[in-house]
């Protein structure tokens, strides 16, 4: 007798619980993609995560500091310790930031000149001033802000996700990554993959142009019709080895059905010529310098709109100087960059909100690291993964709110200290999943996204 069997003429409750996590596991082996259950009301039914490669400076951007100001040119005092960072070791002296700040908003969040149009969003946006981490060189650092590892090999925020909450939509990918057409970050495809996770998680690559999916078309001299009948065979043969302990050909299947239904929704879904030319302008399309992000911002409203659960964005790739990585010239690579994304980053919170999609969208602005208070050469920094800024906005969070801090000069956080382990659990929080739940089995133990450590930040949540 199959357990199944055996479970279904079994009485108790320890035998309905059984049934319906075998039920469940074979739900996601026939179809991994299929919509599931959240451990809780989810404040956010999508979310966007921005990925600044390289980065930012906090000091910069979002965390003026005037004592560092007055000290510029002075030696990191004594009670700092020595920072050690990739390239500096603590004895290089302070670098003032030169940027001017204004609060904005009714909240009143600082931000510098160099995000005048970001600034109008103040009053959606959290900061998180305490964040911190545990590398300071980019790929492991990648990894760990991608994983909650600073190794390779462990599955990523966005196939968590869509392992644990499947897609709400038939017809599109659960987990979309759109790349800085430059090239890759460091990290390369780990910071997308799925790691132990059945390769079905893992994140769909669109490429830049009128055809971001590969293979949506199929050849001219296959009809759908000729399509389907090879889809109805592929399922006659499954039938023929069904085995109820192996789902994988089950699975293979629901791949491929996935991938012939796209051929119908995707061509629309990433069609920007759609969209009217004032959505286009509010995104930074007719800037040459922003019309790149902006498209793939653009494209990612559309998306989520169309069910996609997941949409990992990149700025920054391939060539130093499309990174934010600024060793030598602070001012001039981040003027460059915050060019490139800071009106498209306005024109998404703006136009979700006008659409009644920021309250079920978590919008994220992540980084591996930030960058020291100290200088590199003369007019850079070197990177800084003892306190840094990130920031989330939209999907269950505190708008205008500033968490956390770091010391007068910028380099250790002080205050709201925020961990790698913490962010993921926050975010799969607000997601509806419970951090410690969400499991997979794997080489003996029950992994998990936050390894074994991680807390919701309480106080950021609406």
């Amino acid at each position: 007798m199959l357990r199944r069997e055996f479970l279904k003429t079994s009485a108790g409750p320890c035998a309905s619980m059984a049934l319906s996590s075998l039920m469940a596991r074979d739900a996601r082996a026939t179809n991994p993609l299929a919509a599931r259950m959240a451990h809780h009301a989810p404040r956010a039914k999508s979310m966007i995560f921005m990925f600044m490669v390289g980065g930012p400076s906090q000091m910069d951007l979002f965390d003026p500091k005037p004592e560092l100001n007055r000290m510029n040119g002075q030696a990191l005092p004594e009670s700092f310790g020595k920072p050690v960072s990739q390239f500096t070791k603590g004895d290089t002296k302070l670098l003032a930031s030169t940027r001017s700040f204004k609060r904005h908003g009714q909240s009143g969040l600082w931000m510098s000149d160099l995000l005048p149009h970001l600034s109008r969003n103040a009053d959606d946006i959290c900061y998180l001033n305490g964040c911190f981490a545990n590398s300071t060189v980019h790929a492991p650092a990648m990894y760990e802000m991608h994983s909650g590892r600073t190794i390779p090999g462990h599955p990523t925020l966005g196939a968590w996700l869509a392992y644990g909450l499947g897609s709400p939509s038939e017809n599109l990918p659960a987990f979309c990554v759109l790349l800085q057409p430059e090239g890759t970050p460091e990290g390369g495809a780990p910071c997308w993959g799925p790691g132990y996770l059945p390769a079905a998680y893992q994140g769909t690559l669109l490429r830049r142009g009128a055809s971001p999916m590969l293979h949506l078309n199929p050849p001219a001299d296959i009809s759908r019709e000729r399509q389907q009948q090879n889809l109805d065979l592929i399922k006659a043969l499954n039938r023929l080895q069904d085995d109820p302990a192996d789902s994988r050909l089950a699975a293979r299947t629901a791949t491929y059905e996935l991938a012939f239904r796209m051929q119908m929704s995707a061509p629309e879904a990433v069609d920007l010529t759609r969209e009217t030319q004032a959505t286009k302008t509010l995104y930074g399309l007719n800037n040459p310098a922003s019309a790149d992000f902006g498209s793939r911002l653009l494209l990612s409203r559309r998306l989520v709109e169309r069910g996609v659960r997941f949409v990992q964005v990149y700025s920054g790739g391939g060539p130093l100087s499309m990174q934010w990585d600024a060793h030598d010239d602070i001012n001039g690579n981040h003027g460059k960059m915050c060019g490139h994304v800071d009106q498209p980053v306005s024109g998404l919170l703006t136009d979700l909100k006008s659409r009644g999609l920021l309250d079920e969208t978590l919008v994220v602005w992540a980084t591996e690291f930030g960058r020291l208070p100290t200088s590199q050469g003369s007019l850079g920094r070197d990177h800084n993964p003892y306190g840094f800024t990130m920031w989330m906005a939209g999907g269950g969070v505190k708008g205008g709110l500033a968490h956390g801090r770091t010391d007068e000069l910028g380099l250790r956080v002080t205050e709201g200290r925020v961990s790698v382990n913490d962010f993921h659990a926050t975010l799969l929080h607000l997601m509806g999943m419970d951090h410690e739940q969400l499991t997979f089995p794997h080489a003996g133990r029950n992994e998990r996204l936050t390894d074994v450590a991680g807390k919701v930040i309480e106080p950021i949540l609406a």
